[in-house]
């Protein structure tokens, strides 16, 4: 609820604070007088985009209080919280604007944007008044609107969220398709150059053991034919050969030699053995190096197949291996993909059978719902002069979504056996604003907490019309908060809370300001008398006036 609106220096307005009460709350005055003032500043500060100039002449600068009580569970709540905004029971929206058009707000003392304070303000007021009334004009809103009135926020709940697992799983399926026909595209490189890996099977380390095995092949190629000589030179008869004959000649002659031969002896015996640990080492040596040329011709072949499969794939030989399992990997994937595709076929379908038994029920609910939202339409329209319109809700089939798979549509023919059209182009200026206030009647029946503000929506209506328009509007603000700016006493009769909007000179006739005020009983017995006669009232006017307000006579 609208607790209270404390205006200062907008427009022609110097200082006015209005507390509204629950229920129906009117405004009244003369044509100019200001009332539509009181909306501009309301939507100012609830972050509507209005005048470019709304601060008074002269002042430094204009400012909105706008002050709201908050029932447990209002859906500005939410907004508040996601904002990081402290609350409890009350909303207080401050808003400022200056000459130059600088504007700055404040949401419970925080400052806030105007962005935030046209997110509060969806959840906070409706206003139906001279183009305000996009919402039931649109039909993309029709849907919501339908929907809200068949109390269907659950089975909506379950349809998005069936919707939601049927777009997640074909997302799924179309991915993994798509994967398994660019697996299927690549195939036959991928088995060829998978088998020419395995094929090989490189090991991890086996370039630079080939490539130490190979030179040292190759160097053994080079110098075994030395050692070949070196070895016949040393074996046999040949140096050790030669020292043993030395060795048994000096010894024949060493008795005779008086010990001059001893030291010779001694050391031709140790070259004998020195030649033969050389003999022995360059045997070995020699044996080492006595490679088979087919074996060094399979290294070389090898290694050079190892390097040309790594230059084909850009890659080095010791990340072969690795690209066989990844290559492996894929083919598998390719090999086991028809099963998973198969798997997500059966989770597509099952979640297009769960979609469409959520939509199907949703769409019952709102057939169901359109049925009595068409014979409520009949109802409220014959009081509102409107007995030979028909109202229709259209729901035709739509492609499935998050909303189901329905179209809705509000229609209207004004007269009978005329086909039913969209509102806005079968209903005149007059009719259109009973139509839709005869549709807010049914669609806001039982609705609580709720902010509705009507801007002269009984302009050229009188009499029996103007009063079934306030009937119907104190029965919305049975449920709620209703405020309603009005040229009509049959209207203005029934509000709970009553203020006169008039304009005053000042300083001497040079300026002109709007002053607001609510009205006591007796005051406002003289207002409505003013509304039924004009400038003069007199005791017939009020006593109408008492009539309509239900006071009886003085």
């Amino acid at each position: 609820m609208l607790r209270q609106l404390d205006i200062t220096d907008m427009l022609l307005i110097r200082r006015a604070e209005l507390s509204f009460g629950p229920g129906l709350n009117v405004l009244t005055g003369e044509t100019g007088a200001g009332k539509s003032i009181l909306l501009d500043s309301l939507g100012f500060a609830l972050g509507w985009r209005g005048r470019a100039e709304l601060v008074r002449q002269g002042a430094e600068k204009g400012e909105v209080v706008a002050i709201f009580e908050l029932g447990p569970g209002h859906p500005a709540c939410a907004v508040l919280e996601e904002a990081g905004i402290d609350f409890e029971d009350e909303l207080i929206l401050r808003r400022v604007n200056t000459p130059s058009g600088r504007k700055s707000a404040w949401v419970n003392d925080r400052p806030a944007s105007g962005e935030l304070l046209r997110r509060l303000s969806e959840h906070l007021v409706e206003l139906h008044g001279q183009g305000d009334d996009r919402a039931l004009l649109d039909p993309r809103s029709h849907l919501a609107l339908l929907d809200a009135f068949a109390d269907a926020q659950e089975p909506l709940v379950a349809v998005r969220m069936a919707w939601s697992s049927l777009r997640a799983t074909r997302k799924a399926l179309a991915e993994a398709e798509a994967r398994a026909e660019a697996l299927r595209e690549e195939e036959e490189y991928l088995r060829h150059a998978a088998a020419e890996i395995e094929e090989l099977s490189p090991q991890p380390g086996e370039e630079e053991a080939l490539d130490t095995a190979r030179r040292s092949m190759q160097a053994g190629v080079r110098i075994r034919e030395d050692i070949a000589r070196a070895h016949a030179a040393l074996a046999g008869d040949a140096a050790e050969g030669l020292t043993m004959d030395a060795i048994r000649w000096l010894e024949g002659a060493a008795e005779a030699a008086e010990g001059r031969l001893d030291a010779p002896l001694e050391a031709l015996s140790r070259a004998v053995d020195a030649l033969g640990e050389a003999e022995q080492g360059v045997a070995e040596a020699l044996d080492a190096l006595n490679y088979d040329p087919s074996e060094l011709e399979r290294t070389e072949e090898r290694l050079f197949a190892l390097r040309a499969l790594a230059r084909k794939h850009g890659l080095s030989i010791e990340e072969l291996p690795a690209l066989g399992q990844d290559l492996s990997a894929k083919l598998e994937a390719l090999d086991a993909s028809e099963g998973d595709i198969d798997t997500l076929r059966r989770e597509v379908s099952a979640a297009e059978e769960g979609f469409e038994s959520a939509a199907t029920h949703l769409s019952g609910l709102r057939r169901a719902a359109a049925t009595r939202l068409e014979a409520a339409m009949a109802t409220e329209l014959p009081p509102l002069k409107l007995e030979r319109a028909r109202f229709t809700v259209q729901i035709d089939e739509a492609p499935g979504g998050p909303t189901g798979l329905d179209m809705v549509r509000f229609a209207a023919a004004t007269n009978p056996g005329a086909p039913a059209g969209p509102l806005e182009k079968v209903a005149s200026g007059g009719e259109l604003s009973r139509f839709l206030l005869a549709l807010k009647v049914c669609l806001h029946a039982g609705a609580e907490g709720q902010i509705l503000i009507f801007d002269e929506i009984d302009r050229g209506v009188g009499g029996a019309t103007a009063d079934a328009i306030g009937r119907r509007l104190s029965r919305l603000a049975e449920s709620g908060q209703v405020l309603v700016v009005t040229h009509s006493p049959q209207v203005a009769a029934r509000g709970a809370h009553h203020f006169r909007v008039r304009k005053e000179e000042t300083d001497g006739g040079a300026g002109t300001l709007s002053q607001v005020a609510p009205l006591a009983a007796a005051e406002r017995v003289e207002e409505i008398a003013r509304m039924l006669a004009g400038a003069d009232v007199t005791a017939e006017a009020k006593a109408a006036a008492e009539a309509l307000i239900g006071t009886p006579p003085a």
